[in-house]
């Protein structure tokens, strides 16, 4: 079975850019090469995207390939497909990795196990709930993916 998604590079030393395209490379089976463009939001880094196409949970594999390098601020999309959650990782140095399911429209989806968990946790429900919403992590983003807007995105074909 077969999906879709998108990966973003919010910022990347330049050192590390072609690390970072043998780690997706390496996942999706196919030679890439993206067009990098500098990061306003961090001067001396660069960003890319790229459109991906692979099996579906391919998002977790090219993730934790590029998690190999924590100076590299990420994101990887995935979106549902027949029987599977839609997913989004997403990598920011002094955080780490987080990970959220995702509904047809991109909301993150809360399962009720979850919810059971945290409102188990009455005085920390309301940290417990940003946790799973992933909102450290998109407050960080937030000014890396403004100053992606209009940058040039790398289309990937079938691979994997």
């Amino acid at each position: 079975m077969s999906t879709r998604g998108v990966i973003y590079v919010h910022s990347s030393p330049t050192a590390v850019c072609p690390h970072v395209e043998w780690a997706i490379s390496g996942v999706l089976g196919s030679q890439i090469t993206l067009r990098w463009t500098p990061q306003p939001a961090a001067p001396g880094t660069l960003r890319a995207e790229c459109n991906w196409r692979g099996p579906a949970s391919g998002s977790g594999a090219i993730a934790g390939a590029l998690r190999a390098w924590p100076v590299v601020r990420f994101e990887v999309t995935e979106e549902p497909s027949e029987g599977v959650d839609g997913q989004r990782f997403c990598h920011v140095p002094n955080l780490g990795l987080w990970h959220g399911r995702t509904s047809a429209n991109g909301d993150i989806v809360v399962g009720e196990d979850q919810l059971r968990s945290v409102m188990s946790s009455r005085g920390q429900m309301r940290g417990r709930m940003h946790e799973m919403l992933g909102t450290a992590w998109d407050e960080d983003l937030e000014p890396f993916r403004l100053a992606g807007d209009g940058a040039p995105v790398t289309l990937l074909h079938q691979v994997g």
